[in-house]
């Protein structure tokens, strides 16, 4: 059964809005694992300005909307979000953030260092709210070093929901590299009868990418001579059942090699919406039209089948680098994106580009870095399947990997993650007074009885910390995350 969900708004946040064009210092630009001090102290010196200025330049994927994954009935809608522009594609820059360092740094009497002992005092009693529910599990981890401050239930496992796709993506970023692109191509049969479309897994193909796929296609038609056309399209890259396992539902499409917009049937790019149950018909009935439209005359419909065997590519389409699609996923809670670099992690891997295949594919991949996935249990890449089982080790172990300077592939891992007070599924839930706004970075999960937040946060002495807090058996979404805020909040503030 479908989890119910919040619709996004488009209420614009867009604060500091004034202040978009403003160029980011190089010393906050996203770098290796010890940017982390050097960002911090330079939040310090240049104050509120640089925070907006940084922030607003993250992330190009939040324009005023939220993927929310509340309960309807349960919280109201509110807004969130902001607009970010003139950043170069493929290379957000991370959140510099300034208030509360600021305060830490230019206050004699400060906060105490935010050691393990401190953080067991301050996390502690926070865990233990009721809002929680039955079971919570936290972790935190000093990014820079790698020491583990906070504990407990490190090695429970627990149903992680959106969470997970901390780790769909990063396997996906270690297995193919941020530079990688999807490609959706068309090939021509050896008898240039069947033009066939061919689906390589890209859920962001839009109408003005098949448009200029049909334009290509049809300067090398008319260059060959080739007239009429049978028009067909090729699923075949992907294996397994297309429904996900919580059925049809507003927040997914049925997984295809082949669909446009993520087969949403509104003007929507993000959060909930219907979606078609035949994403790859409808991608190929698109692309006939402008086919149509370009000059080139198909017989009949378009139908489902393989490209003929000596077909040569005509025309092809580059997804965004991975990098973007990544971020995409993360800021927004993208559950098609998710899926599909799953599905990609497994074909990189020669694994069924199925739920089975990316299961297995990304569970090794993340075994080759190292992590501790002792009760893992990856599912799914998008977190909606409650049989996902992660700990909280890990994927605060994922977040310090992230951002620690041996595995720079994976800082889209960070770079997308929602912006507290600014962007996506954090975009509202931090006051432009908070003392963490700006300060956290991280991804929200919630299903019913669910709640969890995973990300980084930079603490008073400047230090950037990878935390993970799970919860499960919660009764109220809007408390839960509330608690789930208070706590990140905390590990900004340090100890007092």
């Amino acid at each position: 059964m479908a989890e119910p969900v919040e619709r996004p708004t488009d209420e614009p946040l867009n604060r500091w809005r004034g202040w978009g064009g403003w160029k980011v210092p190089k010393y906050l630009k996203r770098g290796n694992g010890s940017d982390a001090f050097g960002l911090a102290a330079g939040s310090a010196v240049l104050g509120l300005v640089v925070a907006a200025g940084a922030v607003l330049a993250a992330g190009p994927w939040d324009s005023g909307q939220r993927k929310a994954e509340r309960d309807r009935a349960v919280v109201q809608q509110r807004a969130g979000g902001a607009h970010h522009e003139g950043t170069a594609p493929g290379a957000p820059e991370p959140a510099a953030s300034a208030p509360a360092v600021l305060s830490a740094l230019g206050t004699a009497s400060g906060t105490a260092p935010a050691g393990a002992s401190g953080l067991d005092a301050v996390l502690t009693p926070l865990l233990d709210t009721p809002a929680l529910g039955s079971v919570r599990t936290a972790v935190v981890v000093d990014a820079t070093t790698g020491e583990q401050l906070y504990a407990r239930g490190a090695r429970t496992p627990m149903t992680p929901a959106s969470t997970v796709k901390i780790a769909t993506t990063a396997a996906a970023l270690a297995a193919l590299g941020p530079d990688h692109r999807i490609p959706t191509t068309v090939t021509l049969s050896p008898d240039s009868r069947t033009l066939t479309l061919v689906g390589g897994g890209d859920p962001t193909l839009d109408e003005a990418a098949l448009r200029a796929l049909a334009a290509d296609t049809a300067r090398a038609l008319h260059d060959s001579g080739t007239g009429t056309v049978r028009l067909a399209y090729d699923t075949s890259r992907y294996s397994g059942p297309a429904l996900h396992p919580i059925g049809p539902n507003e927040n997914i499409a049925p997984v295809s090699a082949l669909m446009a917009d993520e087969g949403r049937l509104d003007t929507s790019d993000r959060g909930p919406a219907p979606r078609t149950d035949d994403p790859a018909g409808d991608a190929a009935r698109t692309f006939a039209e402008l086919l149509d439209d370009a000059g080139v005359a198909t017989r009949s419909e378009p139908a489902s089948g393989k490209a003929p065997t000596g077909s040569r590519t005509v025309a092809t389409h580059l997804s965004k680098p991975l990098s973007a699609l990544v971020e995409r996923a993360l800021t927004n809670s993208d559950n098609d994106i998710a899926e599909a670099l799953a599905r990609q992690t497994a074909l990189k891997a020669g694994e069924p580009a199925s739920f089975a295949g990316s299961r297995r594919a990304v569970t090794a991949r993340l075994k080759t870095l190292g992590l501790p996935l002792a009760g893992a249990r990856l599912a799914d890449g998008s977190g909606l399947d409650r049989a996902d089982k992660v700990t909280a080790g890990l994927l605060a172990r994922l977040l310090a990997l992230a951002a620690g300077p041996d595995h720079p592939e994976l800082r889209p891992v960070l770079t997308g993650l929602p912006v507290a007070g600014f962007s996506g599924t954090l975009g509202d839930r931090y006051e432009a007074t908070s003392p963490a706004t700006g300060l956290i970075r991280a991804k929200t999960g919630t299903l019913t009885g669910v709640n969890s937040l995973a990300g980084t946060a930079v603490d008073a002495q400047g230090r950037l910390l990878a935390f993970a807090f799970l919860a499960s058996g919660t009764t109220s979404p809007a408390d839960a995350e509330a608690s789930l805020d208070t706590l990140a909040t905390a590990l900004t503030r340090g100890s007092r």
